[in-house]
């Protein structure tokens, strides 16, 4: 009785389309309570499934990633929110536009009823452009391209969730931990040692800790894929010879990653492999390298000691002065 909604991710998270989904609705609406969908992989289902044929009675439809707006502060993880029929008149007004929701609704939530004219117009020209063919193609080649890197890393790392067929929805999760306990190796390690191949690590340790979640969503083609899965498959060779210790557990490419231009071109080098083995770690990388501008941070001692960037408060007096 006390059941108000159940707010879910679909494909979730996890990377993988919960197939329960209907049944899980099922009981929620069983129970008097409604369904919420996040549409933040929304970009795992455009022109394949419609959301309202398998359950949720509300879903944000989320512009960043699946509507060709960026991510974080290249451009907030907004959109239009759609409802079930039996939910219209609980919609937002607005006092000043009055076509903006029911006629009873409950009043407005935000000062610009229909979002940012700043990032609409982004969404509605790919859309436009795309045509409904092209979003469903994105959406397969999503699809297609996370199951591609989950296959082909499978033989080195451990995929964490898949689908009872195998597959996975948008995005992979590769688990770090067992190599963590028998190396020493961890997800921060890795991360770091993709800077050196030329990458900025995917999300690390979320939605699981310990582990890094790969989307390579329908942007990257087939070349760019492969040369990505060769560098983890590479650092997994990598990590295979600290656990053989044939690299020391401590001074090894992993632990001391990133490497930058300063240090590899020093004249005191003091670590126990060489600089090719820090520096160029593949072919490719060889003839296209990205110089490390700055070495390993220490993220714990850095978000416990803040230091802020902002001018001093005398400094704001003395201007209003």
């Amino acid at each position: 009785k006390d059941l108000a909604a159940l707010m879910v991710t679909y494909p979730s998270t996890h990377g993988v389309f919960e197939e329960k989904i209907i049944e899980i609705s099922d009981v929620i609406h069983k129970h008097g309570g409604q369904v919420y969908m996040d549409g933040a992989n929304l970009n795992a289902l455009v022109g394949i499934a419609k959301p309202g044929k398998f359950g949720p009675d509300v879903c944000h439809i989320n512009l960043h990633k699946t509507f060709c707006i960026p991510h974080g502060g290249g451009g907030p993880g907004m959109g239009p929110i759609a409802c079930a029929k039996h939910l219209a008149d609980f919609l937002p007004t607005h006092e000043i536009i009055k076509e903006a929701g029911p006629k009873n609704g409950m009043g407005a939530v935000s000062a610009a009823p229909w979002g940012s004219s700043s990032i609409l117009p982004i969404s509605w020209m790919y859309i436009k452009m795309m045509g409904a063919e092209g979003l469903k193609k994105a959406s397969q080649v999503s699809i297609l391209n996370a199951n591609y890197i989950s296959k082909k890393l499978s033989r080195d790392y451990k995929v964490l969730y898949t689908g009872k067929n195998g597959n996975v929805a948008h995005e992979c999760i590769i688990d770090i931990r067992p190599i963590k306990s028998s190396s020493g190796v961890s997800e921060e390690d890795l991360a770091k040692r993709l800077i050196d191949f030329g990458y900025h690590a995917p999300t690390m340790s979320w939605p699981v800790a310990g582990t890094i979640m790969i989307e390579p969503t329908e942007s990257e083609n087939l070349e760019e894929i492969d040369k990505f899965c060769n560098a983890l498959i590479k650092i997994k060779k990598e990590i295979n010879l600290v656990e053989t210790s044939k690299y020391d557990k401590i001074d090894n490419p992993l632990k001391n990653a990133p490497h930058t231009y300063v240090e590899l071109a020093s004249n005191d080098w003091q670590h126990s492999y060489s600089r090719e083995e820090a520096a160029f770690p593949t072919e490719y990388v060889r003839n296209n390298k990205y110089w490390a501008p700055v070495a390993r941070v220490d993220n714990v001692f850095g978000d416990r000691n803040l230091v802020c960037s902002c001018p001093s408060m005398d400094e704001y007096k003395d201007e209003a002065a």
